[in-house]
């Protein structure tokens, strides 16, 4: 017989912390004899498109579903419509209502919070700061904005000149940040709520000339070569590959009858020069981690 299905919806396709989520999942079905299909919005972050996708799947039953939703209230409806039918949820990235067999994830507030907290102590402790948000749609934008505003509120020589919206994409970041330079002729520092965005920002400042210490926050290959190269000053290890891989197994263990933790959240640490090389190895090469909860 063949092994369980496990449906994975991710939220976009242009984001590689996604598509290292993706392949997290499929090194751990393969070893386990399951099998993952994928569902992305082909407009990314629809919710109207994923709740069409996610309506679909419901119908084919699968054995389980992996769910970032790309709107958390948009998408409460259709997850009700999950939990009617029996299928387990795991969910991942965005928390949100309805019954899920766990959700994978981390502390989107503390993790900001260290991230702000790391350029602050760059500047020290002086200098005029930006932020570059994602929607206020997802859960992990309105949880890292307040990480970012509660470390900068406890930096009295810090000044918030503004945010704006990046979308968690690259031209996002770019029009976000060609938007703070218009307004403002000093930025000392950049926060990014993603890796994507920071890497628009770096590309929009450089294209100008100006110059300003930017962080994002997943801890891609794609940062981790910037923070190498000086463009990028930090991130933060929000891995996909690990998520993906935990994701996958939570649903696994779940299906087997096993015991999985109503919340699996994941350590964050600050990616900067001196520890930048570890998280140079493409997510091919990375082993797949052992279950770690009890």
């Amino acid at each position: 017989m063949a092994g369980p299905w496990v449906a994975a919806f991710i939220k976009n396709a242009e984001n590689p912390n996604y598509q290292a989520f993706l392949h997290g999942c499929d090194r751990v079905a393969a070893a386990a004899g399951a099998r993952v299909t994928r569902h992305i919005p082909t407009k990314p972050d629809d919710p109207v498109e994923q709740a069409v996708l996610l309506r679909g799947v419901i119908a084919a039953r699968p054995d389980a579903i992996l769910f970032a939703p790309a709107d958390d209230k948009a998408l409460a409806p259709v997850v009700a419509e999950a939990n009617a039918a029996g299928i387990p949820l795991v969910g991942f990235v965005n928390r949100m209502a309805g019954d899920f067999v766990s959700f994978v994830g981390a502390d989107d507030e503390a993790m900001a919070f260290a991230e702000a907290s790391y350029l602050i102590g760059r500047l020290g402790g002086v200098g005029k700061v930006v932020l570059i948000e994602g929607p206020e749609t997802a859960p992990t934008n309105r949880d890292r904005a307040r990480g970012f505003r509660r470390a900068i509120a406890a930096a009295p020589g810090i000044v918030l000149l503004g945010t704006a919206p990046g979308r968690y994409l690259y031209e996002g970041g770019r029009q976000a940040m060609a938007a703070h330079l218009a307004a403002h002729p000093v930025i000392d520092g950049v926060l990014c709520t993603n890796d994507t965005r920071a890497l628009g920002a770096i590309a929009v400042l450089a294209a100008a000339g100006r110059s300003a210490l930017v962080v994002g926050n997943n801890g891609t290959l794609e940062a981790a070569e910037a923070i190498g190269a000086g463009s990028l000053l930090a991130s933060m290890d929000y891995c996909g590959f690990r998520m993906g891989c935990t994701a996958t197994q939570a649903a696994l263990r779940h299906l087997a009858g096993l015991a999985v933790p109503r919340e699996l959240l994941l350590p964050a640490t600050v990616v900067h020069q001196g520890n930048h090389a570890a998280w140079l190895v493409p997510v091919e090469q990375r082993p797949v981690p052992e279950w770690a909860w009890a």
